[in-house]
C-alpha cells in the first residue's frame, strides 16, 4: 500500500511562494471541505475549488488544521510530536458513541441491565474477540474448531490453538487483573499472557525488545511502511504511554476517553515495542481503556473481526497519519467509525439471539423445571445438532461451579433431550437426534 507523503505548510510556501500563499490563505471557507477529512493522497487527485491550484487547496486546509490541531506527548522517533484536530465529523461520531455504548443496551424492545447482558453475552463475546484478534495476526484455527476449544477447555494442539486461548486469557485478565491503574509491569504482563508459548524467541515474552536485537517494522505486500523508534527509547515511551493512559477527565487539555483509548491503540502500535503480539496488546489497551471509562459495552463489540474484514483500510488509517506529520485524526475517524458499525452489529446480533431464544421459549413455557441456563443451552443446540457439550465446557460458559454443570446436563440427559456417552475418563452430551420433536412432544 502505497501513501504519498503531504506536503508540510514550510513546504508549499516555499513551493508556491508568498503571492501563492497568501492567495491560498485567503480563499473562502468553502475551501476546507468540512464535511470530508481528506488525505493529500486523495486530495490531489481531485478538482480544487475557486479556481486554486491542488498544492494551494491542500494549504488552506492544512492552515486551518494546525490552528486547531492538539499536540499529543506521543512523539514520533525523532521527537516530533502527533497530534489531532476535533473536526465535526468526530464529535458527531463521540455523541453516537456516547448514547449507545455505556449504560445500557436495549434488545427486543426492553431494556437489559449490564449485569443481566454479562450472563447472557459476555462469554460469548470474549471468545469472539479472541478468535479474531488471533487469526487478524495469522492464527488458522476455524472459528467452529476455536469456540470447541475455549468452551471445552482443553490444552492447545497447535500455535495458532494457543494464540487463541491466549488472547481469551489476556482478555480476563485485563477485566479482571489489571485494575483502573496502568503499569508499565501491567502492559508487560498483558503480552506475557498474549504470547506465551507462540514466540520464535520464548524469553521475548513479557518484555520490550532490548538495544542490540533487529527492531520489528511493520510492511504490506512485502514494502516497510512503519519503521518503530529505536528499542533505546522503548521504556521512557512506556512510562509516557501509561502516564497518557492514567490521566483523568480533569486532565488539561480534556482528552475525550473514547479518543484516549483509540490514540492508546495508535500509541502502542506505532512504538512496535515487543517481537510479536503488538497488534493483539494495542487492541486490548483500547479495551481496558474503554471500561475504564465505564463503557461497558466496548468489549461485547466485534472491533477484530471488522478490521480483518478490511484490513486495508486499518493499515491506510495509520499511514495517512504517519505521512501528515502525525495527524492522528485519520486513525481516530477509521476508529471512530469502526465502533459505530461494530455497536449496529451488535444491536443486529442481539435481535437474531433474542428472536430466536423466544422461538425456543416458546417451545419450553409449558416444560417444568428447567432452569434459564438449560433453556440457553436448549437454545444453541437445535441450531447445532453435531455440537458435543461437556460439564467443564458447560460450566465456563455459564461461570457457574462444576457441580452445577453436571446437575444440568445430567438433568437435560435424564429427560432425554440430550444423549449421554462416555468420552475417555469424561462424559459428552449431545442434542437428541429428534431434539425438536422432542421438545414439542415436551410441550404438547
Amino acid at each position: 500500500m502505497f501513501v504519498a507523503a503531504a506536503p508540510s505548510i514550510a513546504d508549499l510556501v516555499d513551493r508556491l511562494g508568498h503571492e501563492g500563499a497568501d492567495e491560498a490563505a485567503s480563499a473562502p471557507v468553502e475551501a476546507l471541505a468540512r464535511d470530508r477529512y481528506l488525505h493529500w493522497d486523495k486530495l490531489r487527485h481531485l478538482e480544487a475549488p475557486g479556481g486554486l491550484t491542488g498544492e494551494q487547496w491542500w494549504l488552506r486546509i492544512k492552515l486551518a488544521r494546525s490552528a486547531e490541531l492538539r499536540q499529543l506527548p506521543l512523539t514520533d522517533a525523532d521527537g516530533n510530536p502527533f497530534g489531532y484536530t476535533l473536526p465535526d465529523l468526530v464529535l458527531r461520531h463521540l455523541h453516537r458513541i456516547d448514547q449507545r455504548c455505556g449504560g445500557e443496551v436495549a434488545m427486543g424492545g426492553t431494556v437489559t441491565s449490564e449485569r443481566e447482558a454479562e450472563q447472557r453475552f459476555l462469554v460469548n463475546s470474549l471468545m469472539e474477540e479472541a478468535i479474531r484478534s488471533s487469526q487478524l495476526e495469522g492464527a488458522t484455527t476455524s472459528r467452529v474448531v476455536a469456540k470447541e476449544l475455549l468452551r471445552s477447555g482443553r490444552a492447545p494442539e497447535d500455535r495458532g490453538e494457543r494464540m487463541i486461548a491466549n488472547n481469551y486469557r489476556a482478555l480476563q485478565f485485563m477485566r479482571e487483573e489489571m485494575g483502573e491503574v496502568l503499569t508499565a509491569a501491567s502492559v508487560l504482563e498483558l503480552h506475557r499472557v498474549l504470547t506465551e508459548g507462540t514466540l520464535d524467541d520464548p524469553n521475548a515474552a513479557g518484555r520490550l525488545q532490548l538495544p542490540g536485537e533487529s527492531r520489528v517494522a511493520v510492511y504490506e505486500d512485502e514494502q516497510r511502511v512503519h519503521v518503530p523508534p529505536p528499542a533505546e527509547q522503548l521504556p521512557e515511551r512506556m512510562r509516557l504511554l501509561c502516564e497518557f493512559a492514567n490521566e483523568g477527565d480533569e486532565g488539561e487539555p480534556f482528552v475525550h476517553p473514547v479518543l484516549r483509548a483509540i490514540l492508546l491503540h495508535l500509541w502502542l502500535a506505532c512504538d512496535h515495542p515487543f517481537e510479536d503480539g503488538n497488534g493483539r496488546t494495542a487492541r486490548i489497551l483500547f479495551f481496558w481503556a474503554m471500561l475504564r471509562s465505564r463503557y461497558w459495552l466496548a468489549e461485547y463489540l466485534p472491533i477484530s473481526r471488522l478490521i480483518r474484514n478490511a484490513p486495508a483500510k486499518y493499515g491506510r488509517a495509520f499511514l495517512e497519519t504517519e505521512t501528515d506529520e502525525g495527524d492522528a485524526t485519520y486513525f481516530l475517524l477509521h476508529q471512530l467509525e469502526l465502533i459505530e458499525r461494530a455497536i449496529e452489529d451488535l444491536d443486529l446480533y442481539l435481535e437474531r439471539k433474542i428472536a430466536e431464544q423466544r422461538d425456543v421459549e416458546r417451545m419450553l413455557d409449558s416444560v417444568d423445571g428447567l432452569n434459564g441456563r438449560q433453556i440457553v443451552l436448549l437454545t444453541h443446540a437445535v441450531k447445532h445438532p453435531d455440537h458435543v457439550y461437556t460439564f467443564a465446557g458447560h460450566a465456563h460458559s455459564h461461570r457457574v461451579t462444576h457441580e452445577t454443570a453436571r446437575a444440568d446436563l445430567s438433568g437435560l440427559a435424564e429427560r432425554g433431550l440430550l444423549a449421554r456417552r462416555r468420552g475417555g475418563r469424561a462424559y459428552r452430551f449431545e442434542p437428541a437426534a429428534d431434539l425438536p420433536k422432542r421438545l414439542k412432544e415436551s410441550t404438547a
